[in-house]
């Protein structure tokens, strides 16, 4: 019998010994199954908490389980300011707690996934400074700011590295950098960069984390923005660099629009889109997700039934992940998974005990 595509990759995944092979496994069978469902800093803080304030070492509360009374199957987690050296990432998460709560979330059977929003290293602003067009190459062998992502690269690997289980085993991640690179809002994205630079970024920092560090239980994520898709194949660095592609793609409500509108044009073109994605994972034999997506407020009652559900139904992903939950009061609609009296905490419910999206038992 033919192997299918996904069985294909787990037979390469499983030859090579520089990948987690385990990890591999799990989401290969999700993509067969039911999709995972990820959220992005779930131990970390929800609306109106944040385990810093309590010392939580045991990383025990989260929005996600407070609803359905269960953690959610991966945890998202961001290195954005590791490379400045600071203590506390762009959010605040402290970065030993970030580290405690990779480590418990591991504990329990869960995956972590880990982006990161590293700063412009040319002008000093953040990632989302994309007023300079030579920063990339400037990072690439021979550039004056090569040696200074280096250190960066070296700092990241520290923490990466860092990540061990009770035994001392390293902890395999899904490793996700440079994201969204289609689009034009980072110094890594489209408007900053030709192909060529991107994909000889990708990798030199490969080589750096996989051949120089040793870090080889890392599952590699590229993951383009949903908008120019038709640069996603001349970005892409290759099939030996790439264990997993995603997509980012977000609900919002356009001016105008009704949300009930809003909601069926997320459906219509969350299956656009992960059709072209499906195209492109089976093309080059690797599981694909929804690597970030979500409605912010979550204003829609059955969203996660009736919107989420719908979209992303015999799609085929191994995970879907949703953005997160801030704790700041300034920030009071900003958040992505329902908490406890939430509008769409019923509905989330009830997606969860269908068995249409996979938790941690």
């Amino acid at each position: 019998m033919k192997p299918t595509a996904f069985a294909l990759a787990l037979i390469l995944m499983t030859a090579c010994t520089t990948k987690p092979a385990g990890l591999v496994e799990r989401l290969s069978n999700a993509a067969e199954t039911t999709p995972f469902y990820g959220h992005q800093d779930d131990l970390m803080y929800g609306h109106g908490w944040n385990s810093a304030d309590g010392l939580d070492k045991l990383m025990e509360r989260s929005d996600v389980k407070d609803v359905c009374g269960k953690y959610p199957a991966i945890l998202g987690l961001d290195l954005g300011y590791i490379e400045l050296g600071r203590s506390c990432n762009l959010d605040g998460n402290d970065f030993a707690l970030m580290a405690e709560a990779a480590r418990q979330h591991h504990a329990r059977g869960g995956i972590i996934t880990l982006s990161w929003h590293p700063d412009n290293p040319a002008t000093g602003g953040s990632a989302w400074d994309n007023s300079d067009n030579s920063v990339v190459r400037r990072i690439l062998p021979g550039g004056d700011l090569h040696d200074k992502f280096r250190v960066w690269t070296d700092r990241v690997c520290d923490w990466i590295e860092s990540l061990k289980d009770e035994n001392g085993k390293q902890i395999p991640v899904i490793w996700r950098p440079f994201h969204e690179h289609t689009g034009g809002w980072f110094w890594w994205g489209a408007t900053c960069c030709t192909p060529q630079e991107y994909n000889a970024l990708w990798h030199m920092f490969y080589n750096q984390v996989v051949n120089e560090r040793g870090l080889k239980e890392l599952v590699w994520a590229i993951s383009p923005s949903s908008s120019n898709r038709e640069l996603f194949a001349e970005r892409y660095p290759g099939d030996e660099y790439v264990d997993l592609v995603g997509v980012d793609h977000y609900a919002y409500l356009a001016p105008g629009q009704s949300q009930k509108e809003a909601d069926e044009a997320f459906v219509c073109s969350t299956r656009e889109v992960l059709t072209w994605l499906k195209e492109f994972a089976l093309l080059h034999g690797k599981p694909y997700a929804l690597t970030e997506t979500g409605l912010e407020g979550l204003n829609s009652a059955q969203w996660w039934t009736g919107v989420l559900q719908e979209a992303i139904e015999g799609s085929g992903i191994c995970y879907v992940l949703t953005w997160r939950n801030s704790s700041r009061e300034d920030q009071r609609n900003h958040f992505y998974a329902p908490f406890p009296g939430q509008d769409s905490a019923e509905d989330f419910c009830k997606w969860v005990n269908e068995g249409k999206i996979k938790m941690l038992d």
